[in-house]
Formats: structure tokens, C-alpha cells, sequence
């Protein structure tokens, strides 16, 4: 096998195109994760007081609480889109280059 600056470029990018699929797979994995199995794991939490009802800064627990919950789901539809767009990049990526460098060594 030679050895030439085409080969290098080649190994390069469908390194570079697997990694991407790699780092984009383990995003899917961890929103599965998240979502399915730890579903506290990005919860928040509040310990400050509480305050009173009559006070001016006073906000209904149960609105707090739906306004976090959307704003997880919110979050992890970005994760996925993410995800979902660095496989679909890095993959055509990967596929193209390795299949030049196998058509090359034969």
C-alpha cells in the first residue's frame, strides 16, 4: 500500500466523520438514558424559601413546576435534533471516505 497526502486526507476525514457519529451516538444514549431510566438526572431543585402567598414575588409551585417541566422537554428535543444532525452529517462523512480508501486498496 502506498502511502501518499490523498490516502492521509482520506483517513482523516472518514476518521473525523466516525467520530462525529460516535459523539452524536452517545448523546442519543444519554437523552435515553435521561429520559427513561434517571428520570431525576437534570431535574431542578429549590431549597431556597418559600415565599408566602400574599408576597409580591409569590409564584404558584405548580406553575414553577410546569414551566420546568417544559423547559426539559424543550432541552431535550435540542439534544436530539443535535444528535440527530451530527449522525447525519458525520455518517455520509465516514461511509464516503471508507469506501474510497477499500475501492483504493484493492
Amino acid at each position: 500500500m502506498k502511502f501518499n497526502l490523498r490516502l492521509l486526507y482520506l483517513y482523516l476525514f472518514s476518521f473525523v466523520g466516525l467520530l462525529i457519529v460516535v459523539f452524536g451516538g452517545i448523546q442519543i444514549v444519554n437523552l435515553g438514558l435521561k429520559t427513561w431510566v434517571f428520570r431525576d438526572a437534570d431535574g431542578f431543585v429549590f431549597y431556597g424559601p418559600t415565599p408566602a402567598k400574599t408576597d409580591p414575588e409569590y409564584v404558584d409551585p405548580e406553575a414553577m413546576k410546569a414551566q420546568q417541566e417544559q423547559q426539559t422537554k424543550n432541552l431535550r428535543q435540542s439534544e436530539l435534533a443535535n444528535s440527530l444532525a451530527m449522525i447525519s452529517v458525520g455518517l455520509p462523512l465516514y461511509l464516503y471516505h471508507w469506501k474510497t480508501i477499500q475501492k483504493e486498496a484493492k
